[in-house]
């Protein structure tokens, strides 16, 4: 008994062990990548055709994807706390929580977490593939650096974009809890319009694209982080695609929460 609890302790140190290691690895990479990006970001040539056409694949690709979440997302929190509000007869309010919930936290988040899932994946496995396949070793055999040519661009796209896509997730959300609440829940338009900017100030809206910026930065950086150190062939690209994906996920929702304790 004594042998399997000591062996059960041991096993739990060993995990917690690798765990951390692999998670400082991962910080370190991060941090020299990110490092890198902004040494890189001002030294020439500067490539805007390509900074412009990775703009396009992160900013309008996405408009659609966005679109729909956060129209939906509106539309359900104004469906749900309608519900909620009317037992205290407090409906004249709900536009207010759609308005600042979506300006606030849900814009930012949902348009980073769906640019995540297509655009993020895209830059670790298109990478990924260009790792396994040694292009990135020709990259450095042409005297170009890597980081310089396939990171940058796409690091810079994603921070100029994430804030115009938040800012078409805000007035998605606020239409969808609109279009619910007047057409659905019979709500009066003009209460519910006067409600929607009764307790917004311009550091809510403020708030949303600083979080954006962040947000852009995290998931393009994790992206071709993973993408740049891939190895095992295919497998190896679709592991990177897959961590590239939880990864950004997470460093978005821990962030997001430092960044609500931290922005007035």
């Amino acid at each position: 008994m004594l042998f399997s609890r000591s062996h059960q302790v041991r096993a739990i140190k060993t995990l917690i062990i690798k765990f951390s290691t692999y998670y400082l690895g991962e910080i370190g990479s991060f941090f020299y990548i990110l490092y890198k990006t902004f040494f890189w970001s001002f030294k020439k040539p500067f490539d805007f055709k390509n900074w412009l056409k990775q703009m396009v694949r992160v900013g309008v690709s996405s408009v659609p994807v966005v679109f729909l979440a956060t129209l939906f997302t509106g539309a359900v929190i104004a469906l749900e706390t309608f519900e909620g509000f009317r037992r205290f007869h407090a409906e004249n309010y709900v536009g207010s929580v759609v308005s600042l919930s979506m300006l606030r936290e849900l814009s930012p988040v949902l348009a980073a977490l769906m640019v995540t899932g297509r655009v993020g994946s895209a830059m670790a496995a298109e990478i990924g593939t260009m790792k396994v396949t040694e292009q990135i070793d020709a990259l450095y055999a042409l005297a170009t650096n890597p980081i310089h040519f396939l990171i940058v661009p796409r690091v810079w796209a994603s921070i100029f974009m994430l804030p115009l896509l938040t800012v078409l997730g805000d007035l998605t959300g606020i239409a969808g809890g609109y279009l619910v609440s007047v057409y659905i829940m019979d709500a009066n338009p003009i209460v519910y319009e006067a409600s929607t900017f009764q307790f917004l100030d311009l550091e809510d809206f403020y708030v949303g694209i600083i979080k954006a910026v962040f947000f852009g930065l995290i998931l393009s950086v994790v992206g071709c982080m993973k993408g740049f150190y891939t190895e095992g062939g295919a497998e190896g690209v679709g592991r990177s695609t897959t961590q590239a994906v939880v990864m950004s996920s997470l460093f978005i929702l821990l962030s997001d929460f430092f960044l609500t304790k931290i922005l007035p």
